[in-house]
């Protein structure tokens, strides 16, 4: 387990947006193309008025069925003056898009999480959040900026283990792989448990991002952010690198990095 409480990690981008990203689009009912669908609908007060806005998130489904959708995009309806602002994705294309409305900012009014599915074998998710408070947009979380922050060396070792490394957080989790059986473990070490030459492992980019409760007093959530670790194939699961994340004022503070390793079957003696 590791703790880097007191490092600072901007994953967002605290400051007004571009045109191309974010803009005004007037008041009432949000105005849509025949091929753009509602893919999700939340309600909460986003802004601070202590009045119920209306949160959508749009998409265009290409073939009209399914759970893909590209062109994702966010609306954000004021409950008090219907006026609506639109927010554009960098990365707007996947599967089962949602919406997740809840205060991780801890100022008592609700931040807006975007969960998208990437899809294919990788298991990769995009992930956005935004704060709205007083209708000024920031960018909480960007899953960019995470996945470049966030990175790890993966490399086998002698007698059977695998080591997860990060030189930017001093951090070093080290795997046993031994119940993998001698099928597996022959490709890559000689009998007597010596590597038989470098192999390298690897964290995959950010693939779940769950919103949990840590103090229910405070009635807040803070993110447990999930990475898979692989061997050399994208079938061979490691383990999982698990960071909780929690608002620290002007960015996520990294206040447990631990990782989570598969079970095997007990052995005969237990």
């Amino acid at each position: 387990m590791y703790n880097c409480s007191r490092q600072m990690i901007n994953l967002g981008t605290p400051f007004q947006y571009s045109n191309q990203i974010y803009r005004d689009r007037g008041y009432g009912s949000p105005t849509l193309s025949r091929n753009i669908t509602l893919l999700d609908i939340k309600q909460a007060d986003v802004n601070g008025d202590k009045t119920i806005d209306n949160i959508y998130l749009y998409g265009n489904k290409p073939d009209g069925t399914g759970d893909f959708a590209d062109q994702i995009t966010l609306v954000i309806q004021d409950g008090q003056s219907n006026q609506t602002t639109t927010v554009y994705l960098q990365y707007n294309a996947g599967y089962n898009a949602r919406l997740f409305l809840g205060d991780f900012s801890k100022d008592g009014v609700a931040d807006i999480l975007i969960s998208i599915d990437s899809g294919g074998s990788g298991g990769y998710g995009i992930f956005y959040m935004y704060s709205f408070k007083d209708n000024n947009l920031q960018e909480m979380f960007n899953v960019e900026k995470y996945n470049t922050v966030y990175k790890f060396n993966v490399n086998y070792e002698d007698f059977y283990k695998v080591s997860v490394g990060s030189p930017q957080f001093n951090v070093l989790f080290t795997i046993d792989i031994s119940y993998k059986g001698n099928e597996y473990l022959s490709q890559y070490y000689n009998e007597d448990g010596k590597l038989k030459q470098p192999v390298k492992g690897e964290v995959l980019a950010l693939g779940a991002l769950y919103p949990i409760v840590t103090n229910v007093k405070s009635n807040s959530y803070d993110l447990l952010a999930v990475q898979r670790i692989i061997g050399t194939t994208n079938s061979d699961t490691l383990g999982y690198v698990e960071n909780l994340l929690t608002w620290g004022g002007s960015g996520f503070i990294s206040s447990r990095l631990s990782v989570a390793i598969l079970g095997s079957n007990l052995i005969s003696h237990y």
